[in-house]
């Protein structure tokens, strides 16, 4: 790894992992004022959703959503390619195809530039890869690096899928291994093994579009992506205050050796904060430490968590499988009931 390189280590909260805390978020977000209402916004922040969805016709909405965060992996490169990945990633939690994005840089103005051109780069194959078009961006100065994307996509609004929108009965299938937000934690303490952080930076670089369009195929009523709320914080709000669920904690995708970094305390004050925020909603039977961290873990550019019809769920299931996804079926959504959500063995 080349000097300018080096010039990019890890910030205190990189990736997702310096996202507000929902907390926070929602006791802002409920000042705000409403507006008069438009009937053409499908979607907005009341759902919790983290992109808008507009209605132009009714065979096609604009899916509008940003994402930018500091690093979290020492290679500008590699960094470029994550939080490109991250940023898209609602477009195809919706349903949605990218179709332009643009840049959001921050960046010190005495740093290499060098730097910066690797990361925008790293961005830039990740749009092409979506099949967008990189459009132009904005900058500013700062004292660190963030990074990130304005991105906007188009959907069919009667196919489209909201986060909020599950049934009983549905089961739930997870796309990608949980984990990365412990591994990239014990990576900066130096204690990370070769083969965990390889695993962790395939899993942030791999787009969510080939999980999207399984999706499409199938009868799928809610899917959203894990990112730094959580998996359970996510499911928390899949469920709308309306449902119940149950996870089977030994189905879940990990990465394996992140349970032994929670059970060494390598876990982030994000994780603390998603506890805080959904613990008192959520009962674990006989579940050790480490995997109750790995699922209120922060995720970067995570996989989709998808409700779909039980009888649809194998199906969907073999056709992630065929994309050479980790997926699983990880519990079912219940009618509401105490506690919200049970973790079981």
């Amino acid at each position: 790894m080349g000097s300018e390189e080096k010039a990019i280590v890890f910030c205190r909260g990189g990736g997702c992992t310096a996202k507000l805390g929902p907390q926070i978020l929602s006791r802002v977000l409920e000042k705000l004022p409403k507006g008069v209402p438009d009937p053409n916004l499908l979607i907005g922040y009341d759902s919790h959703d983290d992109a808008a969805v507009y209605k132009v016709t009714e065979e096609l909405a604009v899916v509008q959503t940003l994402d930018f965060f500091p690093p979290m992996v020492e290679d500008p490169y590699i960094f470029g390619q994550i939080a490109a990945a991250n940023a898209m990633s609602d477009v195809y939690a919706m349903g949605g195809d990218v179709k332009t994005a643009l840049n959001i840089v921050c960046f010190p103005e005495k740093m290499d530039l060098n730097i910066l051109g690797r990361i925008m780069e790293g961005g830039a194959q990740k749009v092409k890869e979506a099949g967008a078009v990189l459009a132009g961006g904005h900058s500013i100065m700062d004292d660190s690096v963030k990074y990130g994307l304005s991105v906007n996509g188009l959907v069919d609004p009667r196919h489209m899928f909201a986060n909020n929108t599950a049934r009983p009965g549905d089961k739930l299938i997870l796309t990608k291994k949980l984990g990365v937000g412990l591994v990239c934690t014990a990576e900066r303490a130096g204690l990370a093994s070769d083969n965990a952080m390889q695993q962790a930076v395939r899993s942030m670089t791999t787009l969510n579009r080939s999980a999207s369009m399984v999706c499409r195929r199938h009868d799928v009523h809610a899917c959203t992506d894990v990112t730094g709320f959580s998996f359970l914080g996510h499911l928390h709000e899949m469920l709308d205050g309306r449902l119940s669920a149950i996870v089977y904690a030994d189905c879940v995708p990990r990465i394996r050796e992140a349970l032994d970094y929670a059970d060494d305390f390598m876990i982030t004050a994000a994780g603390q904060r998603n506890r805080n925020y959904v613990g008192s909603n959520v009962r674990f039977d006989s579940i050790s430490f480490a995997m109750q961290e790995l699922l209120f873990d922060p995720q970067t550019s995570g996989g989709l968590l998808i409700a779909a019809a039980a009888d649809d769920a194998d199906a969907i299931w073999t056709e992630l499988y065929a994309e050479h996804l980790p997926a699983r079926i990880v519990g079912e959504v219940t009618e509401k009931n105490d506690p919200e959500i049970l973790v079981v063995r």
